[in-house]
C-alpha cells in the first residue's frame, strides 16, 4: 500500500471532518494541537490549517522519552519539543503519522505531562496499523492497515506527504 499526495489529502480532509465533529460532540472549541516528529508533526500541520485552530500549534521530540533509549541510543536528529503555551486543563489533539505499538503515543504522554496537566488528549493519526503492544487506540484514524510485523510503514514528506510501506530494517 503507497499513498499518494491526492490519497493523503483525501485522509486529512476525512480526518478533520471526524475531529470537527469530534470537538462539536465534547464540547471543545479551542483546542491545542501538538505534533509528534517528524511526521505527526508535518500531518498536524495540515490538520491545524483545515480546522483553522487559533491556538499555536505545538511540537514534541519524544527522544529522551522512548522505553527502548537504552538500547537504541538518542535519535541523532534531536529535535527541541516546543509547547507554545500552557496546557493546564486545555484540551490536546495528539498528532502521529502511524500508530503500530503504541510506544511512541506513550513516550509522548508522558513528555506532555511533564508540560503539565491536560483537561483531554484526542490521539488523530495517519495511519493506524496493527501489532499493538500497549492498550493504546486513536480516536481518529485517517486509515486503518493490516499490514504483517516484517512490513513498515513510513510518511515521507513534508511536501508532498506521500505514505510508503516496505520491508521492516
Amino acid at each position: 500500500m503507497n499513498a499518494t499526495s491526492s490519497d493523503i489529502d483525501a485522509l486529512l480532509n476525512g480526518m478533520s471532518a471526524r475531529l470537527a465533529a469530534l470537538l462539536d460532540e465534547r464540547g471543545i472549541d479551542d483546542p491545542v494541537m501538538v505534533g509528534i516528529h517528524t511526521g505527526g508533526v508535518w500531518v498536524a500541520q495540515r490538520l491545524h490549517g483545515l480546522l483553522k485552530l487559533e491556538s499555536p500549534l505545538g511540537a514534541l521530540d519524544i527522544s529522551f522519552y522512548r522505553d527502548d533509549f537504552t538500547r537504541i541510543g538518542v535519535n541523532p536528529q534531536v529535535k527541541p519539543s516546543r509547547i507554545p503555551l500552557s496546557i493546564d486543563n486545555r484540551h490536546i489533539i495528539l498528532v502521529d503519522d502511524v500508530l503500530y505499538t503504541g510506544r511512541t503515543i506513550r513516550a509522548a504522554l508522558n513528555e506532555l505531562f511533564d508540560y503539565g496537566r491536560p483537561a483531554s488528549v484526542i490521539l488523530a493519526v495517519l495511519a493506524d496499523r496493527n501489532g499493538r503492544e500497549l492498550p493504546i487506540q486513536a480516536d481518529v484514524a485517517g486509515q486503518h492497515l493490516d499490514l504483517p510485523p516484517h512490513r513498515h510503514i513510513k510518511l515521507q514528506g513534508p511536501d508532498p506527504l506521500e505514505l510508503k510501506t516496505g520491508e521492516a530494517p
